[in-house]
């Protein structure tokens, strides 16, 4: 019997637990917490750092508020560009859906950069053949297209058992933290505005602000939910809460651990090794041992997560028009966008062999690099979407409610600009390399942009159908009947 032929609409029935679990994956918790903090720690407000957490996360909020209020009003899955289509219009829409594409890009790079890396380094530990980095970054790679090119509630299942399992080692050190003390007693200093303040505050919140990304992703799956207007915006205030709660309590945890003044000494002597060793002292050999492997599964899971979110915006511009047809077309068994699945696999391969042709370091440079365009790309689109909810609740008078479509969107968009200066004016900083490098990562996210926005204006059906939930394919036929 012939197949079923395949569609172009993404079903599914994710609760909020199933998207929560992807999109915190995503944020790769473990890897936060083993290497973001102790960077912020040492090179932004010391012992102060868990609060920066608190104040992204409150501006973070700001912006949910209004994302999540325009849920109802944005038909299909195709997250910040969708948006911003709706408000700023399909020339803006369809850039920020390249840029979009540039930036979850960039994330899923870095990671296969420090997967590489942290397999290579753990196998050989355990006295395992040193074998090149990229080995290890391609065999993940293709267990992640094998995954993404499945139904999505596979992927779900699996980003779920790793996080509980990435999340539960760091939660009992917490707590073996908050019952023992640490050689000074616990910490007050995230509670002291002169601790959060000290040092250099700006650096901490863009190390912090970066940590969350990820969160925002919960509108990528909104065919895929089961209820999406009462789903989405569910999962998007959960995972948020879940995220900043997390971090805001194990970057505490570590610095009560040394204490307020050696946590710094530590996190700047050994920034990549520090928890480690700090779970080794607090969990014995064992704990140490777990958080390693921990790490890579951290790792994995937001691989997985991004590449999933990645297959679903190239799905969504292929219905539009703005890429290949064919990438807009679902499995007929797995209902998965499984050639847009096949299209980012293959992406990925090819420039991590051009990274591996140029000889980069998978950590200092291919992580660094790759990290902070995220960081910065995923910082535009946040503004641009505030700035598409105001506009757009505005012009419809869709939903009069004031604080829910001005005040917090206002609000949001003034946090979220304050972040993008201090990235902007960091970036150097935050990618471990020089100014002409920093300026050369922001021209080729403004290249995107630019190439979307001429695809708009060149074609006037490139993402008319972004408006609009997607529909079943029909047949030449069909379309001349």
């Amino acid at each position: 019997m012939d197949a079923p032929p395949e569609r172009n609409a993404l079903t599914g029935s994710l609760g909020v637990g199933s998207i929560v679990f992807m999109v915190v994956a995503a944020a790769a918790p473990l890897t936060v917490v083993a290497g973001a903090v102790p960077v912020g720690i040492a090179l932004g407000d010391g012992a102060g750092f868990p609060a920066t957490f608190v104040i992204c996360c409150a501006v973070l909020l700001l912006f949910a508020v209004g994302f999540c209020a325009m849920t109802r009003h944005v038909p299909n899955a195709g997250a910040f560009y969708t948006y911003v289509q709706q408000g700023l219009g399909r020339v803006t829409g369809l850039g920020s859906a390249f840029l979009a594409l540039a930036t979850y890009t960039a994330v899923q790079l870095a990671v296969y950069g420090y997967i590489g890396a942290t397999l290579q380094g753990l196998v050989v530990h355990y006295g395992g053949p040193e074998l090149p980095w990229p080995v290890y970054a391609v065999a993940a790679l293709a267990l992640v297209g094998v995954l993404g090119y499945r139904n999505i509630e596979l992927s779900s299942k699996v980003l779920g058992v790793l996080l509980l399992c990435e999340v539960g080692i760091v939660l009992v050190f917490d707590l073996v933290v908050t019952v023992q003390g640490g050689d000074a007693g616990l910490s007050t200093a995230f509670l002291k505005p002169s601790e959060v303040t000290s040092g250099s505050p700006g650096i901490g919140i863009m190390f912090a602000i970066a940590s969350f990304l990820g969160f925002e992703a919960t509108a990528v799956f909104r065919d895929e939910a089961r209820d999406p207007q009462r789903t989405v915006p569910r999962a998007t205030y959960l995972a948020l809460l879940l995220i900043g709660g997390f971090y805001t309590l194990s970057s505490w945890a570590l610095v009560s651990a040394w204490g307020d003044g050696e946590v710094v000494e530590q996190a700047g002597a050994d920034p990549g090794g520090i928890l480690i060793t700090t779970m080794t002292r607090y969990l014995g050999t064992v704990g140490g041992d777990l958080t390693q492997v921990l790490l890579v599964t951290s790792l994995f899971a937001a691989l997985l997560a991004f590449h999933n979110v990645v297959a679903r915006y190239a799905f969504s511009l292929g219905n539009s028009a703005a890429l290949p047809a064919s990438w807009g077309r679902t499995h007929a068994r797995h209902g998965s966008p499984h050639l847009a699945s096949l299209a980012q696999s293959a992406s990925a391969l090819v420039l991590l062999g051009v990274f591996v042709a140029a000889g980069l370091d998978p950590v200092t440079q291919v992580f660094a690099w790759m990290a902070g365009t995220a960081t910065l790309g995923v910082l535009v689109l946040m503004a641009l979407t505030c700035l598409a909810v105001v506009v757009f609740f505005r012009r419809t008078k869709a939903d009069t409610r004031l604080w829910h479509t001005l005040l917090a969107p206002v609000l949001g968009l003034a946090g979220l600009g304050a972040c993008l200066v201090l990235t902007v004016s960091n970036f150097p900083l935050l990618i471990g390399g020089s100014t002409s490098l920093a300026l050369t990562i922001e021209g080729v996210l403004a290249a995107f942009f630019a190439v979307g926005v001429a695809l708009a204006l060149a074609r006037r059906d490139a993402a008319r159908a972004t408006g609009r939930r997607s529909h079943p394919t029909h047949s030449p036929l069909e379309e001349t009947v």
